[in-house]
């Protein structure tokens, strides 16, 4: 269960309420001077925007806090979203973790961990806004016999006065009872998150959220991996370290059998060449002492006449082969 499931179902369920997006924040502070010492932060931050179940629907913004080594959420702070005046996206050309909360009563500068959860969380809250308020400009549309009852005891308790000022003062007008509070504005945010927003951005900036998180863990685990040394080592050697062993063993091997097929094989070359030199030898030796035309393969000529002991012996005894002179 990621942590926007466990926040809707420990704080918002219970309540009557269905969260539509979460977000974790920091505060955006200032500079801080260089001999003040520095708070240890025990605890997280959320913002998440939520709608009742019951009608007439009521959209709320609210801070839920969990704190060190309790797996609980917290609810800290809740407004209506007729109390949100403005949120101010920093920089409307740029996409920047940034952005503020300016309500009736205060103001909070918050930083997401990203800019993708940023920008999926104030799309969420502007289509939220605006069906809200079109909601609440549909149910007033047309106030029916309720509204005029109340225009009617208004003006019978504005008579009494209107006569004793006589016929040429007019009754002053009051504002409408109906009339709805201002709406949320939306200012230095790009056009993509509000008017121009669509479901495939939304999508995109989801996958971008879950793909920041998720290297924010990986690197998380890193970082704290080194401090517990060996002890961590023996702790992760379970089937996944049983794996990676079997795996760098059999590597080894592997390598081991690689490198004496590779001494083989450079030993059967060195032999070759050996060999090799022994029959070029044996071919000059050969052609040394077996001169003629076949001088140039090992093997021996085949005389079909007399040989050169012949051809002495003839020349010592004057004789030729077909007989003696």
């Amino acid at each position: 269960m990621n942590i926007q499931s466990a926040i809707n179902k420990e704080v918002f369920i219970p309540r009557g309420e269905r969260l539509l997006v979460a977000v974790e924040v920091w505060r955006r502070k200032r500079k801080r001077m260089s001999f003040l010492p520095v708070g240890a932060k025990d605890y997280s931050t959320f913002i998440c925007v939520s709608v009742t179940n019951t009608k007439p629907h009521q959209l709320l913004i609210t801070k839920v806090k969990q704190f060190g080594g309790s797996p609980s959420f917290v609810r800290r702070s809740q407004w209506t979203v007729e109390q949100l005046r403005q949120v101010n996206g920093i920089n409307p050309k740029k996409d920047t973790p940034e952005f503020d909360l300016v309500f009736d009563n205060t103001v909070d500068k918050w930083v997401t961990s990203s800019a993708a959860e940023k920008c999926m969380f104030v799309q969420i809250l502007y289509n939220a806004c605006e069906n809200f308020w079109m909601g609440k400009t549909n149910s007033r549309g047309n106030p029916g016999k309720v509204s005029k009852a109340g225009q009617l005891r208004r003006a019978s308790q504005h008579a009494a006065p209107d006569l004793s000022a006589g016929p040429s003062k007019a009754a002053p007008k009051n504002p409408k009872s109906h009339d709805l509070p201002k709406k949320t504005e939306f200012t230095n945010c790009h056009s993509k998150l509000t008017a121009d927003a669509c479901t495939m951005n939304l999508v995109i900036y989801r996958c971008k959220a879950f793909l920041n998180r998720m290297k924010n863990v990986m690197a998380t685990k890193q970082s704290h991996s080194p401090r517990r040394g060996q002890a961590w080592q023996r702790g992760a050697g379970g089937a996944m370290g049983n794996v990676v062993q079997t795996m760098s063993v059999s590597v080894g091997e592997r390598g081991d059998r690689l490198s004496r097929a590779e001494d083989k094989t450079v030993e059967l070359l060195h032999k070759a060449q050996h060999f090799a030199d022994t029959a070029h030898t044996c071919h000059l030796v050969v052609s040394i002492i077996i001169p003629g035309p076949s001088s140039s393969s090992l093997n021996l000529p085949v005389t079909t006449g007399p040989g050169p002991f012949f051809n002495e012996h003839r020349q010592r005894t004057g004789s030729t082969v077909n007989g003696a002179k």
